[in-house]
């Protein structure tokens, strides 16, 4: 088995060196490539991929530099096309979500229980930071909207982590450019496969320790329309 890890990157100098140093020292158990699609950064972020190369020689990373910036939607379709896993896993680039869930996240998927599993920042023990409340309601909205057009029962369909085989990939094409991948996403692994089976889904609890605007955080309340147009777009059309 091999795993591919992409990771969506947009002006994130502070955080990208020090997340990728956690990525590399989880023992995932298999072999890994780390996809890096650099959304047109800005702020310096474009500097740091030599140093990679230099620190880490050994570990294969690949660095694709966005011409302009498109949106994480677009960024994961182009480190989906270089991916060359047997299992997808998706990073942001910030320090919000520990790597040191990955094995967790895995771990239905290695037990041929899964195919797609989801990291739910509400559901199970681990440590979360508890401010952001408007975020969370945001949040479980649009999750809750989302459940009754896909039959799913997440507790958290905005995450972060999301880790499938990858060809699941292979029976649906992803158009949202932005922070509206999570619910086209969502809504196209509730469809029949191309066998007419459905994808196995399963959610599991993360840690999680977010962060605020004025740290960097790039989604807004204004990205909630887009969501929702998403969620109902993708039930009834393509």
């Amino acid at each position: 088995m091999r795993l591919s890890i992409v990771i969506p990157v947009y002006n994130e100098a502070a955080t990208l060196e020090a997340l990728l140093a956690r990525v590399l020292a989880v023992d995932v158990g298999m072999d890994r490539q780390i996809v890096i699609v650099d959304d047109a950064s800005n702020d310096g972020t474009r500097d740091l991929y030599p140093r990679f190369k230099e620190r880490w020689p050994n570990e294969d990373i690949v660095v694709k530099l966005q011409d302009v910036n498109r949106g994480k939607g677009a960024a994961l379709r182009s480190g989906f096309e270089l991916a060359t896993g047997d299992l997808v896993l998706i990073q942001d680039a910030d320090l919000e979500y520990n790597p040191e869930d990955y094995n967790k996240l895995l771990k239905p998927i290695l037990a041929d229980t899964a195919d797609v599993v989801y990291g739910s920042r509400f559901r199970g023990g681990a440590a979360h930071q508890v401010d952001r409340f408007w975020h969370m309601v945001g949040n479980r909205l649009v999750t809750l909207i989302s459940n009754m057009f896909t039959n799913l029962n997440f507790t958290d369909m905005e995450t972060c982590y999301k880790v499938f085989r990858k060809e699941v990939l292979e029976g649906f094409s992803l158009r949202c450019n932005k922070f509206d991948f999570e619910p086209e996403f969502t809504a196209k692994i509730a469809r029949p496969n191309k066998k007419g089976q459905r994808w196995r889904v399963y959610e599991v609890g993360i840690s999680y320790a977010g962060r605020g605007r004025d740290e960097g955080k790039k989604i807004s309340v204004f990205d909630g329309f887009p969501a929702l147009w998403a969620i109902i777009k993708y039930r009834f059309f393509d």
